[in-house]
């Protein structure tokens, strides 16, 4: 049974491995750091900063989600054979109930699977960019709106 929670420090080594092996199997993904440096990010720098829940599933990491103070969605993850399951859904819902309002993301414009998501979930793209971002990529800016409140661009 799976169940969403807040991150736990010890869960970091797991969320670095699934954002490696997700880096790993993308062809057009540049690996700009070292996997090393992953969990030394997630661990300095995500899980200090940002509001990080996980997809707990038979007592491993299924997939994680990071929301800044500003309500942006700066990570979602899914472990590769946990992809298409609800777990990445039920990550992206509890993030836009702990934020409250607005959530914003960026998605890379080759990600077309996480586009297509993002879009069936209710966010709409905002803008897009050149590249603008240590991958070179470029992306596309989404926003979601909880249904009644202002839209605002």
């Amino acid at each position: 049974m799976m169940i969403i929670r807040a991150a736990k420090l010890r869960d970091m080594f797991e969320c670095a491995e699934i954002v490696n092996a997700w880096i790993d199997a993308t062809k057009w993904m540049p690996r700009v750091h070292p996997k090393e440096d992953v969990a030394e990010f997630y661990r300095d720098t995500v899980f200090s900063r940002f509001q990080v829940f996980v997809a707990e599933n038979d007592n491993h990491v299924a997939g994680m989600v990071a929301l800044a103070p500003d309500n942006t969605v700066s990570a979602l993850y899914v472990r590769a054979s946990e992809r298409r399951t609800g777990v990445g859904k039920a990550l992206l819902d509890h993030a836009k109930k702990e934020a409250g309002g607005p959530v914003e993301l960026w998605a890379f414009v080759a990600n077309r699977d996480a586009q297509a998501f993002y879009e069936r979930e209710g966010f709409k793209e905002i803008r897009r960019t050149e590249g603008d971002n240590e991958e070179n990529l470029p992306d596309i800016l989404y926003r979601w709106q909880p249904v009644g409140s202002e839209t605002t661009t």
